[in-house]
C-alpha cells in the first residue's frame, strides 16, 4: 500500500471517528436532556390519611405578556377517594390557586376532577435578554372542605420544551404550599442559539472575504458571487426569525450577532458592486479606445 493510500486511509478513519464521537455526544446531551426536564417531581407529600394532590405542568410560556400557562389536576387520596379505576372524590372540595387572581377549583362526590388551565404571572425577567433571559413565578394553594382545611400535596412536572423549570414548595402541608419556580431556557433553546450566533458570524466574514477578493483582484462583475451575498444577506433575516421562542427584535442575540452580520453583509456586498461597476465601465473605456469605430 502506497503511503498515500494509507494517509487517506488514516484520514478516513480519523472522520469516521470524529462523526461517531459527534453523535455519540448529541444522543448523550438528549438522554440528559430528557432525564432532566419533563419530568414528575414531588415537592410536598403530606403524611396525612386524607389529602389532595395537586398535579401542576407549566406550559405555553409567554414572557412577552409575563404570563404561562398552568395544567393543574386534582387527585383524592386516603378517605378523599374512591375507587375503583381513576380515584373520584367521596365529598366535595375547594382547591384554592393563587397566581396573580383567585382561582377556585371544586370537585364533585363521585366524580373524577376535570384538569384546569391557570394562568399565572412571570416576573424577575426581561425577554430581550434573550437567550440568557430567566424568569420567576410563585403560585399559592390550598384545599378545604365542609370540614376544614385539607392538607395539600404538590407534583409539578415543566412541559414547555423552550423552558426548563427549577421548583421548590414552601410551606406546610396542612396549609397552604407556596410553589416558587425559577424558569431558564432549554439547554436545546441555548444550543441552538449559540449556533446561530455563530453561523451568523462565520456567514458575515465569508462574504466580507468574497468581497475582499472581487475587490483587490478587479474581475469585475461576478454575478453569481454577488447573488450568493445578496441571498446571504436575506437568508439571515430567515434564520433569524427562525430563533426558538420567538425572541423581538432587538434582542441580546440581535446585538451580538445580527446586526453586525447584516451590516457587514451589505458594505461588502455595496463595496463588491462598488468595485466591479468601475472595473466594467473601464473595461468598456479601453475597448472604446482600442475600437474607435465600434458601436
Amino acid at each position: 500500500m502506497s503511503a498515500l493510500a494509507r494517509l487517506r486511509g488514516r484520514r478516513f478513519a480519523v472522520a469516521v471517528v470524529l462523526l461517531a464521537l459527534a453523535c455519540g455526544a448529541g444522543i448523550a446531551l438528549y438522554l440528559d436532556e430528557r432525564d432532566t426536564r419533563q419530568q414528575h417531581r414531588a415537592l410536598v407529600v403530606p403524611n396525612s390519611p386524607a389529602w389532595v394532590e395537586l398535579n401542576v405542568a407549566s406550559q405555553d410560556f409567554d414572557p412577552g405578556a409575563a404570563e404561562l400557562t398552568l395544567f393543574v389536576v386534582a387527585v383524592p387520596h386516603g378517605g378523599l377517594a374512591q375507587g375503583p379505576g381513576p380515584p373520584a372524590f367521596t365529598r366535595q372540595v375547594e382547591v384554592t390557586i393563587g397566581a396573580g387572581a383567585r382561582t377556585v377549583l371544586r370537585t364533585e362526590p363521585g366524580q373524577v376532577a376535570a384538569p384546569h388551565l391557570v394562568q399565572a404571572g412571570l416576573y424577575g425577567g426581561t425577554e430581550t435578554d434573550y437567550p440568557f433571559d430567566r424568569y420567576r413565578f410563585t403560585v399559592s394553594f390550598s384545599a378545604s372542605d365542609s370540614t376544614g382545611a385539607v392538607p395539600v400535596g404538590i407534583v409539578f412536572a415543566d412541559a414547555d420544551p423552550f423552558f426548563a423549570v427549577h421548583p421548590t414548595a414552601d410551606g406546610p402541608a396542612s396549609g397552604t404550599v407556596v410553589l416558587n419556580a425559577r424558569a431558564t431556557r432549554a439547554r436545546s433553546t441555548l444550543i441552538l442559539a449559540w449556533f446561530m450566533i455563530a453561523a451568523m458570524w462565520a456567514l458575515a466574514l465569508a462574504v466580507m472575504a468574497g468581497a475582499e477578493v472581487l475587490y483587490r483582484g478587479g474581475p469585475g462583475m461576478v454575478w453569481p458571487a454577488l447573488g450568493w451575498m445578496a441571498a446571504t444577506l436575506f437568508a439571515l433575516i430567515g434564520m433569524r426569525n427562525a430563533a426558538p421562542g420567538g425572541p423581538p427584535i432587538g434582542s441580546l442575540i440581535d446585538y451580538v450577532a445580527f446586526f453586525w452580520a447584516e451590516a457587514i453583509i451589505a458594505t461588502s456586498l455595496t463595496a463588491a458592486v462598488i468595485a466591479g461597476t468601475r472595473v466594467e465601465r473601464r473595461k468598456r473605456a479601453e475597448a472604446a479606445q482600442a475600437d474607435p469605430g465600434g458601436p
